[in-house]
């Protein structure tokens, strides 16, 4: 998708931060693109960049509106419909990463239409995907997997693929979500294929390379969180990754959305390797990445030191302490 920037990014009226996860990413990651955001009354969130309305956003030369929420079904709230209607009327175009598809509002559809504006529906691929096969391809693959949902893969993904390409290595990020492909401009929401094809859909994104070539494939939810097991699962047999990075974020008990435990990060090394066995039998862990956001210095550097000491692997912050040293253990067990 060819998505013109600057961008507005809509936030609506969510009501936590992790709620904006999908605009945040883009600011932190793309930030020359983003202009400001706009947010509704009651919203909860902040980017972090100037608050604009539609009509100061397009006299500032934005080109698209980004719908930058995540929610439980990935719905369009009725009550946000007047605000993409004065977006497409400011002469924007308007990108989302819900389910909902921008043009099922009649209003929106209209307002496109007699405007000549054009909606990105950015989960949504005309791509067809062959089932997954399994088949061992050549090239080396890391996929990052997680304790839960929203506990950093994508950052971890992306934060390899900056250290890895800056060290002289041959890397790509693979994007498998919503965010991903914003800040990519490629990639496939694998949440939004057809359960059948979602092997075959990574399988798709990360081909077979040259065989020092690592794609850095994002990964999705959590083997263990019953809402979204069965995209993890799926996107772990296609991806087919000879490495794996845990992504945990401590302060949590329960995982995001329902009551059910966190599991810990042993269960999800065993169970990582125990299933991706299926498709990569040398399949292992390199590190461990925790989002110490609500930690001071000392208490998250103790955390990381605690969870080295448990697991034999190198535990950092991507954003506080970068990706060093999961590098060097990438490297040391995988040299040139």
């Amino acid at each position: 998708m060819d998505i013109p920037h600057p961008y507005l990014m809509f936030v609506g009226d969510v009501q936590d931060q992790l709620a904006a996860k999908t605009a945040q990413g883009i600011v932190d990651w793309r930030p020359e693109w983003c202009l400001g955001q706009l947010r509704l009354e009651g919203c909860k969130a902040d980017l972090g960049i100037p608050d604009l309305t539609i009509a100061e956003a397009a006299s500032r030369g934005a080109k698209t509106m980004v719908v930058g929420v995540v929610n439980a079904g990935g719905v369009l709230p009725e009550h946000w419909t007047s605000a993409i209607v004065q977006a497409l009327e400011a002469g924007m175009e308007v990108a989302s990463g819900l389910h909902a598809r921008l043009e099922s509002v009649p209003a929106i559809r209209e307002a496109a239409a007699a405007h000549g504006r054009r909606l990105f529906n950015v989960r949504h691929s005309d791509q067809r995907f062959a089932t997954g096969k399994g088949t061992r391809r050549p090239g080396l693959r890391l996929l990052t997997v997680g304790t839960d949902c929203s506990v950093g893969k994508k950052y971890t993904a992306l934060a390899l693929e900056r250290e890895m390409r800056a060290r002289g290595l041959d890397a790509d990020f693979r994007a498998t979500g919503q965010t991903g492909v914003f800040i990519s401009g490629r990639g496939v929401a694998i949440d939004a294929v057809v359960a059948d094809f979602i092997s075959g859909a990574v399988e798709w994104i990360a081909p077979a390379a040259a065989p020092g070539h690592w794609d850095l494939i994002e990964g999705q939810g959590s083997l263990y969180h019953p809402s979204f097991a069965g995209v993890s699962l799926g996107l772990l047999h296609g991806a087919q990754p000879d490495a794996f990075v845990v992504c945990h974020e401590p302060t949590r008990t329960t995982m995001r959305g329902v009551q059910h435990p966190l599991p810990s990060i042993q269960e999800v090394i065993d169970l990582t390797i125990q299933c991706g066995r299926l498709t990569n039998p040398g399949i292992r862990p390199v590190g461990i990445a925790i989002n110490t956001k609500a930690y001071g210095e000392d208490e998250a550097r103790a955390c990381l030191e605690a969870a080295e000491k448990a697991h034999n692997l190198p535990a950092t912050d991507p954003i506080r302490f970068g990706v060093g040293k999961i590098v060097d253990r990438l490297m040391e067990d995988f040299p040139a």
